[in-house]
């Protein structure tokens, strides 16, 4: 079936496999199963279980669920914390100002919730329509045809050593043959950047730009927890040239999620996107809640933020992609997992109605352009390219473009992150305080908390395309920034018989995919580990 079949593996057939267990790849499988009971539908779900390797602020709008099950609430979705109020903070160094909250960003209506929680439930509701879905099975190639069209996907051979052998315990990858394959793997997914390659997907398009989130999960004292408040910062404690922002969400149970947002366009070499987060935490708005609380759960991950102009072609012979891994985040709305959802579900009629094998499913992106899907994003497109020039001409300039700019006929350009940073001598080095192990952290006893977990004998899956580039080229050039752009302390350079050494510790990562996407040289190629390897966040 498969030019790149092998033989030593095992196949299943299906009508339709879907790459990745999010709301997307989930939502695109029940509406398959609602429109046509007899498909056969499998989900590969890299993390170990379901929702392990989601995480999200997470305010949640309910609309692409209203529309996808309309009786959620009696089913048990576990939205449970309504949004009672919100808060729009502009951050000194020790003070705040209280500033109008954007249209876009009022959350009447919607929930604060755990995106792995309900990624769990809406699994459920997918298994009982018949959906088989394979946690801790990665997969780690995409299947062509002799003609070049996509006939499935393989997972990732077990029991390869790091010396790259076979051990005792090798078992070869599965083949997933399927009429079409849905890529719904998240930010940056490994298999849909080699797809844009293959089919030239971004010929007309920008390229993607992307966010680092850095989120905790605090348990405060009762009288300092106001459940179903929700509070966004801009400001300090990033300079004014910086893109970024802060979250802190009052869960049930006393419980908040707290985040930082960096840009990955940032210039400044020298700057870590988690210790920004660390040092945030000490300014008086925020370290009020904190202290006497207990930080219970860490993760971090990359976010899409190009928007409209950034889209991808979505379709190829025999596959398409859906969610976040196509680039359907609103922005200004910070929230992308009812445009994720939706993605999905449109690919699902689309392909119902029009899923011939091995064809390109047009009528996917057709739909798209006739949903409040396309609309909504098309109408937010200048809001996060404008703030390319500062904070506050970008504030001035969303403020505009909410009023009367989704009428304006011209669209802003997005740039490529990777080349947005400047060389070492032309940036400042940013002093960050010592973690004090009350408010702030290391990153080695952060990763701690996200419960990562890898396979130690097996291939670095962190693979570099010149292993010289981060001594002979980033660090003389860039002071070799992945030590500091890494949330999880996998990079770093040490000294072995006074000679430098740069150190990958794969077994940190947290799948965040900042490394592929942050290099100045382009010269990480993040892949699947083997298994289901990587952090499981219980309720991120």
């Amino acid at each position: 079936m498969s030019e790149t079949i092998r033989s030593d593996r095992e196949s299943m057939e299906y009508d339709v496999v879907i790459v990745g267990a999010g709301p997307a790849g989930l939502a695109c499988a029940i509406r398959l199963k609602q429109l046509n009971a007899d498909l056969s539908v499998c989900i590969l779900e890299k993390g170990s279980e379901v929702g392990a390797h989601l995480l999200s602020g997470a305010v949640f709008e309910p609309r692409a669920l209203d529309e996808l099950i309309p009786d959620w609430a009696e089913k048990g979705a576990p939205l449970a914390t309504k949004a009672q109020k919100d808060k729009f903070l502009f951050l000194t160094k020790n003070k705040s100002v209280r500033l109008p909250t954007p249209p876009q960003m009022n959350n009447h209506g919607n929930y604060i919730i755990s995106l792995g929680n309900l990624a769990r439930w809406l699994a459920e509701q997918a298994e009982s329509l018949g959906v088989e879905i394979f946690p801790g099975f990665a997969a780690a190639e995409v299947l062509y045809d002799k003609t070049g069209a996509v006939t499935g996907v393989a997972t990732g051979d077990m029991g390869i050593g790091k010396d790259g052998e076979k051990t005792a315990n090798f078992e070869p990858g599965v083949e997933l043959h399927a009429k079409q394959t849905v890529f719904s793997e998240g930010c940056h997914g490994s298999l849909t950047k080699t797809l844009i390659e293959k089919f030239n997907l971004r010929e007309n398009s920008d390229p993607q730009t992307y966010g680092l989130g850095i989120k905790e999960i605090w348990e405060i004292p009762a009288d300092r927890h106001k459940e179903g408040l929700i509070t966004h910062t801009i400001g300090w404690p990033l300079d004014n040239k910086t893109y970024g922002g802060s979250w802190m969400y009052h869960m049930a149970d006393n419980q908040v999620s707290i985040g930082f947002v960096v840009g990955l366009d940032y210039q400044n070499t020298y700057l870590s996107p988690f210790q920004e987060m660390q040092r945030f935490k000490l300014h008086p708005a925020i370290r009020c809640y904190l202290e006497s609380g207990r930080r219970i759960s860490y993760g971090a991950r990359a976010m899409v933020e190009g928007g409209f102009q950034s889209l991808p072609k979505l379709t190829f012979p025999g596959g398409l992609l859906i969610g976040d891994t196509a680039g359907f985040m609103n922005v200004p709305k910070i929230k992308g997992n009812h445009t994720a959802m939706k993605s999905g579900m449109v690919a699902a009629e689309s392909l119902a109605e029009n899923g011939e094998p091995g064809a390109e499913c047009v009528l996917y992106t057709e739909n798209l352009k006739k949903s409040w899907l396309w609309k909504e994003l098309k109408k937010e497109r200048n809001i996060r390219p404008g703030f390319t020039r500062g904070l506050w001409p970008g504030v001035i300039h969303a403020a505009f473009q909410t009023v009367v700019g989704w009428l304006l006929p011209y669209t802003l350009k997005n740039h490529a992150d990777h080349l947005q940073l400047k060389k070492a001598d032309d940036c400042k080095i940013i002093e960050y305080p010592k973690p004090d192990n009350i408010l702030t952290f290391d990153r080695l006893s952060s990763v701690n908390l996200s419960n990562t977990m890898h396979e130690e004998n097996q291939p670095v899956h962190l693979r570099l395309k010149d292993a010289s580039v981060p001594l002979q080229k980033n660090l003389p050039d860039y002071a070799e920034p992945a030590q500091r752009y890494c949330p999880a302390g996998v990079y770093e350079i040490i000294e072995e018989n006074g000679e430098k050494k740069f150190v990958i510790n794969a077994q940190n990562c947290v799948h965040c995919k900042t490394c592929d996407i942050k290099d100045p040289a382009q010269n990480i190629d993040w892949t699947v580990p083997q298994g289901g390897g990587g952090p499981n966040y219980p309720n991120m």
